[in-house]
């Protein structure tokens, strides 16, 4: 199965769930307190694993690079923080904004986003023996649960 894209399809459908909830209503963004303040930690979740991980992470395909394995930061808790607050921004402006077409697109959005964890993760092994260690004490989105 070629990973790359799989992953590069994914984005596409993922961008096209974003633009789908902008234009319902602007239903990514939060309403109220909570809403908006989920979205709030998740960029600056997002922020931190971008500095963490650095320049080399900005493809569109799930591509691993060079560099070593990252294991600081927010890593250390969650195996893909840029994801899970993709993931927590989404929901929350959901949250703030229900429908039935809004949780489709949603579950569509977390479907997708999943399909860019697998092909990454598929690839990270093979670039990297130790992430598989990595893998079994490091959550994939919620630190310590999932």
């Amino acid at each position: 199965m070629n990973w790359k894209w799989l992953s590069l399809t994914a984005l596409v459908g993922l961008v096209a769930c974003i633009v789908g909830l902008y234009l319902n209503n602007y239903a990514i963004f939060g309403a109220g307190p909570a809403t908006i303040t989920i979205q709030v930690v998740a960029a600056l979740l997002m922020a931190w694993a971008r500095l963490t991980f650095g320049i080399r992470s900005f493809h569109g395909t799930a591509n691993p690079t060079a560099g070593g394995l990252v294991t600081t930061g927010p890593y250390r808790y969650i195996r893909h923080p840029i994801y899970a607050a993709i993931i927590y921004f989404l929901w929350a402006g959901i949250a703030a904004h229900p429908s039935l077409v809004t949780v489709a697109i949603g579950l569509l959005a977390t479907a997708l986003t999943a399909v860019r964890i697998v092909a990454e993760e598929k690839l990270l092994v093979t670039m990297y023996p130790e992430y598989g260690a990595y893998a079994r004490v490091t959550k994939r989105l919620v630190p310590f649960v999932l």
